[in-house]
């Protein structure tokens, strides 16, 4: 089968439509077997509980091209245990990891064609997501639930590719302790858009949200977690129990040690102590690494010594291993690496 007619290298991230999608319901105390479907649209009802009281979570991951012309998937078993931890916070019933797992492999074969070629730059972006949807009046979970998996291919998440960001620490938060930032509920995103559009608006790429509790503690963006580099090149991640765990994130600190040879930490990170850091970068599925140039906090501007040209060296160590990795131009760790027979 031949690839479809897409301009692969001109591609933004957006949804385009692809051919089959997987669907599986959960009735009566159980996941019915699956199946990939042709129709893309959604029949529920008015008063479903998705709709009533957001009782929705979701993963997001990608299939590639590798330079052998094989198509792979980069670690969705750890999606897959994402999603459960997300489904028992929510009070989902947990969609069995073997069966995600599964699911996602079905669906991106069935979409084999959309899949973009090796050396574009684009990729095959993965949708797992599941919502109560039987009708719901009082406030509590539903009772049915639909699990659901959808693909698109994208190019890069931030249109200026890797040229550094200029962000701005948020005046919003993003989760508040003991929350659900450490999970991926659709909940989390929606409380961002106001913050996001207002970002934009004022000329900056994204937010910088701190802890709610204090305010004096770097969290995430609305959707990537932080990685700063410091003077002496250690790569540190701010710690929280209201950030999401990165499974990008969480690659890019064993390739720092264990591929780079760099000394890692995984940190609580005080604001202040910011500006004394060589980069910044955001990472996660959508973007791997877009390095930041600039913070503006309220006027106050922090200007990373790695500038507003191109990433940071270490940064682009991180970014070209990581990225070999993916598309098979280095060697994968164990079981990072699901290919699509």
């Amino acid at each position: 089968m031949a690839k479809k007619n897409i301009d692969w290298e001109n591609l933004g991230f957006g949804y385009i439509k692809t051919d089959k999608r997987y669907v599986s319901n959960y009735t009566n105390g159980a996941w019915d077997e699956g199946a990939l479907i042709d129709d893309d649209m959604i029949t529920m009802s008015e008063c479903a509980c998705v709709l009533q009281y957001s009782q929705t979570i979701f993963e997001g991951l990608k299939a590639y091209t590798t330079e052998k012309g094989q198509i792979v998937i980069f670690r969705p078993d750890l999606n897959g245990d994402r999603l459960a931890s997300s489904a028992k916070r929510m009070e989902m019933p947990v969609f069995p990891v073997d069966r995600f797992v599964d699911s996602i492999i079905e669906t991106v074969k069935a979409n084999a064609d959309y899949v973009p070629p090796y050396g574009t730059g684009a990729t095959l972006y993965v949708r797992p997501y599941m919502f109560g949807i039987n009708p719901v009046i009082g406030v509590k979970p539903a009772d049915d639930f639909q699990y659901r998996v959808f693909t698109t291919p994208v190019g890069p998440y931030f249109k200026g590719g890797v040229k550094p960001l200029t962000i701005k620490v948020s005046d919003f938060d993003r989760a508040a302790p003991h929350g659900t930032g450490n999970i991926k509920a659709g909940l989390n995103y929606a409380m961002s858009l106001h913050a996001i559009v207002t970002a934009h608006n004022e000329g900056f790429a994204e937010n910088m949200y701190l802890d709610a509790a204090t305010r004096s503690k770097v969290e995430e963006t609305g959707g990537a977690n932080f990685l700063f580099v410091t003077k002496d090149n250690k790569v540190v991640t701010p710690k929280s129990d209201s950030i999401l765990p990165s499974i990008t994130r969480r690659s890019l600190m064993y390739v720092a040690k264990e591929y780079l040879g760099l000394e890692v930490e995984e940190r609580e990170v005080h604001f202040d102590e910011v500006k004394d850091f060589a980069e910044c970068g955001l990472c996660g599925t959508a973007a791997v690494i877009s390095p930041v140039g600039k913070i503006v906090d309220h006027g106050n501007e922090i200007c990373f010594p790695s500038g507003m040209e191109k990433m940071g060296p270490v940064t682009q160590k991180l970014y070209d291993t990581l990225t070999g990795i993916q598309m098979g131009r280095l060697e994968a760790p164990e079981g990072w690496i699901k290919v699509v027979e």
